[in-house]
């Protein structure tokens, strides 16, 4: 079950994107595009989690206030009204892609509002940039962003560890940041606006995982790994005197200084032999507690132990739960009960089997109980329950033998928290989820403990390919970690990832055009066929039968009519076989790793890219032929296309700034090409339904046009293009993959490395525009109303509220409009799934096109976030045309 998350994109941006160069500029000099002339509702077709989350951070001075940080997917706010996570770092662009990964977060517990983000994915060279630490002063609402001289690894080895950034909860103008690969400790003393090294701090680490690993990942100096406070020591509004500094060195892993940062001594008396994970502050208790592991995790770590100081004394006390010698795994994970001190919770990060171990003691270490025990092996007693049905795919489908369970209790769990205000709560990351319980405190009382999923909202999988046929399930995915999910309602979980065989990634997959129920998948697995079909739209699977040498799973292409299929896997050249796949046979005149992609209408044909050539098969793929056709990008950072319904015409994306970058477009099965001149660069192309009085599919891709980076439509085969998304909405790298929906227009699917799969929807029904909320031509609906005004979410100048309207009438709606007058001035900073304008303190509230129509003894729901100052007062009347509402 171990899953690695490493960069989907990482080869092809080396390739291209990482180039110095500036894009070349469209050969008319023009671009034809709208920037922002429709509006798109945003969403994640739910699968709520598929990732690692190292770090859970509570606000210790705010109840209900907590973050999630992630190593590729962004940031996120524990929202309490709804149990759900609000992402937090959508608004990173393409450019800056690596600041999605989060190597620390830090919530103000002066400042609530205030929350603080260290951000960078990668230390080495995949990541071309410098990390940087985020601020916000609205929960994260809004960034700003200083850049920092030195890169950061969110998804780096040792990320579990931490937090390596931390406000001063006495003086919260000042932070600490821990900087790996030898770059120090660095502070901040003007609320993280700006840095500087603490130039006497004594040790800048020097474990590494591997040291021989020439790429630099593993070979990466963890150095700093966390800061805690001693609050006790300071005063407000004056510097906290006694911090602690753990650091990446197996000898000396632990300093501290007591007189605000001025000078640092390495702590007396410290195990050595191991890293310090974690060090957690108990200042009611007067003791910091410290688990240790032999490896920097978050997959490694062999023996481990936990251990307690006395800041008073400066006495060391070994408290771990299980003697070293009978530990095969490193601790990590580690928490204390801020209402009931010498409470106290450990977990065994790295123990992958049987299962994961959750440690808890009531008496400051002196005697520990454990999440499960054997009574006689293999049988195992568990203190707790595990309900997974709103995450069912978490089971992985398995039946495994005893000592093992599912779901298994989990894995990588660096990550443990009790909510500081709430003894029964506590919040755990996982390799593929967040975890959590509300009758912690049953553990003590001999009772059972439930435990659930808490990742409503936290969408972190990475995506490498996306389909979406044109009858089953609207949405085909595969995924990096959890394989891939068939989506029959993008709104609910799905069951269960693809089984039989289970891929820990999936890298490609197809369906038969003009038979969808024919879907093939290829992916990696570490024993096992690396390819599977169904004749059930993806419903089902069997697994195929490898050819030699396949050692991952590449590309793969469905025939129109689901008869044959190619395959270029890992490891060998390209393959090819009718019927599926008991046997294959080598494909002739193509290179091994060429993409290959089949024509929508000819079962026979088959295209393929390798190197800057193009390569036709008119034989199912028993030979291929180079096209003659110049002026493709000769790198391999490539995605192309067939279109639907017509033989022979594809679209082909991609490229590098320092070569041929764009979108090229053929008629005649790649035999010549035309480049589009309105597009500066290309790196996904897909298709969906036709605009009303469009011949021509819909394009969709994701590219720079007009200079911008972006989400672009177009309904007239390229000529004119429009920008979908907007700067709130960019999710960083968006290039893996992109296909509108062949049913709905207007709907498409982005892939995203870290954010999961995510869809858009247009207020334009038809390929016009969407209601204007001023224009008083738009339909008017009659009949009784209620409306239901909930604040969801307040803070210091600033609020979320949601709107339930209600059609308590009789007749339905083709069209809403909404009024009322906020009591206090307050004003509308954003609207979602309504279109707002505001004059004065009148409000008026329309539907976007999607949601027009709401049939009597229905709803229809919008939300905003505001403005105030003084008081909040909830508006008291609400009208739908000239009809009063009853408010409820």
């Amino acid at each position: 079950m171990r899953r690695t998350r490493i960069l989907t994109a990482v080869l092809a941006l080396a390739a291209g994107l990482l180039a110095g160069t500036p894009p070349a500029l469209a050969a008319d000099g023009t671009a034809k595009v709208s920037l922002a002339a429709d509006t798109y509702t945003w969403k994640n077709a739910r699968i709520d989690g598929g990732g690692f989350v190292p770090g859970i951070v509570f606000n210790r001075s705010e109840k209900n206030l907590a973050y999630a940080r992630t190593d590729i997917g962004g940031a996120y706010r524990w929202q309490e009204s709804s149990k759900t996570w609000t992402p937090l770092l959508d608004s990173v662009g393409w450019d800056d892609w690596g600041h999605t990964g989060v190597v620390s977060l830090a919530s103000d517990s002066v400042d609530p509002n205030k929350v603080y983000a260290a951000v960078g994915t990668y230390t080495n060279s995949w990541d071309p940039k410098n990390g940087a630490v985020m601020r916000s002063s609205n929960r994260g609402a809004s960034w700003q962003k200083t850049d920092l001289p030195f890169k950061l690894g969110g998804n780096m080895p040792g990320r579990g560890m931490g937090e390596r950034l931390a406000v001063d909860p006495n003086k919260n103008s000042v932070l600490y940041l821990g900087a790996p690969s030898g770059k120090g400790l660095w502070r901040s003393t003007d609320s993280g606006v700006s840095w500087s090294q603490v130039a006497n701090f004594p040790n800048v680490g020097n474990y590494q995982q591997d040291p021989s690993d020439t790429s630099g990942y593993a070979s990466d100096n963890q150095g700093i790994v966390w800061v805690t406070f001693d609050e006790s020591t300071g005063t407000s509004g004056n510097a906290t005197k006694t911090v602690y500094v753990g650091v990446a060195d197996l000898q000396n892993s632990v300093y501290r200084s007591t007189d605000a940062g001025a000078t640092w001594t390495r702590l007396a008396g410290q195990p050595t032999g191991y890293l310090a994970h974690k060090g957690v502050l108990d200042a009611a208790g007067g003791h910091l507690y410290l688990s240790y592991s032999d490896k920097g995790g978050p997959y490694d770590g062999g023996k481990g132990q936990v251990w307690r100081y006395a800041t008073a004394t400066g006495t060391w006390t070994n408290i771990s739960p299980v003697a070293e010698a009978d530990t095969y795994y490193g601790f990590s994970g580690l928490t204390v009960d801020r209402q009931k001190p010498g409470t106290v919770m450990a977990t065994a990060y790295s123990s992958w089997w049987p299962d994961t171990q959750i440690f808890r003691s009531t008496d400051s270490g002196a005697t520990w109980t454990r999440a499960w025990d054997y009574t006689s092996y293999p049988n195992r007693a568990n203190r707790y329950t595990m309900d997974v049905s709103s995450s069912p795919w978490l089971t992985w489908g398995a039946n495994p033998s005893p000592p093992e369970q599912t779901p298994k209790l989990g894995w990588m769990t660096e990550s443990l928290e009790i909510d500081p205000f709430d003894s029964n709560r506590m919040m755990y990351g996982t390799g593929a989820t967040v975890y959590g319980t509300e009758n912690l405190t049953n553990w003590d009382s001999g009772g059972q403990f439930t435990i659930k999923p808490m990742v409503r909202g936290l969408e972190e999988t990475a995506v490498n390919d996306l389909a979406s046929p044109p009858s089953g399930a609207p949405l085909l995915s595969a995924l990096g970690d959890v394989g891939g999910f068939r989506h029959t309602d993008l709104t609910k979980v799905p069951s269960m990832m693809f089984t039989s065989p289970n891929f820990t990634t999936t890298t490609s997959l197809d369906f038969a055009e003009t038979n969808a129920n024919t879907v093939v998948r290829v992916g990696n697995l570490d024993s096992g066929p690396h390819i599977a079909f169904s004749t059930d739209n993806g419903a089902n699977w069997f697994a195929g039968t490898d050819p030699s040498g396949v050692s991952g799973g590449g590309t793969v292409a469905a025939a129109s009519d689901g008869s044959r299929f190619v395959w270029s896997p890992d490891g060998t050249g390209v393959q090819y076989t009718t019927g599926f796949g008991s046997s294959w046979s080598a494909s002739s005149g193509i290179p091994a790793g060429a993409i290959v992609e089949s024509d929508r209408v000819d079962a026979k044909t088959f295209y393929g890219f390798k190197s800057g050539k193009f390569y036709v098969s008119t034989d199912g793929g028993a030979t291929f032929t180079a096209s003659a056709a110049t002026g493709l990008p000769s790198g391999d950072s490539v995605r192309f296309k067939a279109l639907p319904g017509v033989k022979g015409d594809v679209w082909l994306a991609g490229g590098a700034t320092d070569g041929a970058y764009g979108l090229w477009h053929s008629t005649d099965g790649g035999a010549s090409w035309t480049k589009l001149s309105n597009v500066d660069q290309a790196d996904a192309i897909g298709f969906g339904k036709a605009a009303a009085g469009a011949s021509y599919q819909t394009l969709y891709t994701s590219a720079k046009i007009g200079g911008v980076r972006g989400i672009f439509r177009s309904t007239d085969k390229g000529a004119t293009w429009t920008r979908i998304n907007d700067d709130a909405h960019q999710w960083g790298w968006t290039g893996a993959a992109i296909t509108g929906d062949p049913r709905v227009y207007g709907r498409v699917y982005v892939s995203t490395n870290g954010r999961g799969v995510v869809y858009g929807d247009t207020s334009d029904t038809g390929g016009g525009g969407g209601t204007d909320p001023t224009d008083p031509t738009d339909p008017t609906p009659t009949g009784a109303c209620a409306v239901t005004y909930k604040i969801t979410n307040q803070w210091s100048g600033g609020f979320q509220a949601d709107v339930q309207l209600s059609n308590t009438g009789s007749s339905a709606w083709t069209g809403w409009s909404l009024g009322w007058t906020f009591p206090n001035a307050q004003t509308i900073s954003q609207t979602w799934n309504a279109e707002s304008v505001q004059s004065g303190s009148a409000v008026t509230a329309k539907n976007v096109g999607w949601n027009a129509n709401v049939a009597a003894g229905s709803s229809v729901s919008f939300g905003f976030t505001g403005n105030w100052s003084g008081t909040n007062g909830k508006p008291t009347a609400f009208k739908v045309g000239d009809q009063n509402c009853t408010v409820t």
